[in-house]
């Protein structure tokens, strides 16, 4: 039996994120040498994606919307690490969508 899958933009794209955020992580620690600002961004870029993939399985609505509201604290947290690395010239500010824009599907 085959069952129908919808197409999910939110849990798509923060996986995607995740996934940039990681591999800036790696660039960050391997060639920039910088481990304490990157760390918090490896810990809130990942968990946005963490949340949207809970509030898939929400028990209730009210349990939906509170986690999708966590998963939009962790994403301005992560803006918030962003902004410090371009802001302390760890990162430059022209690399930065660079190295965090998700890739669109072809």
């Amino acid at each position: 039996m085959h069952t129908l899958m919808k197409e999910n933009i939110v849990k798509d794209k923060s996986y995607a994120f995740a996934v940039r955020v990681i591999r800036l992580y790696q660039h960050l620690t391997g060639a920039k040498k910088e481990y304490v600002l990157s760390k918090q961004l490896l810990r809130r870029g990942t968990s946005v994606g963490a949340m949207v993939r809970e509030a898939e399985h929400a028990e209730t609505k009210p349990d939906f919307r509170h986690k999708m509201a966590i998963a939009q604290k962790e994403i301005n947290e992560t803006i918030y690490w962003l902004e410090l690395l371009v802001a302390t010239d760890i990162l430059q500010k022209n690399n930065l969508a660079a190295s965090i824009k998700t890739p669109s599907k072809s």
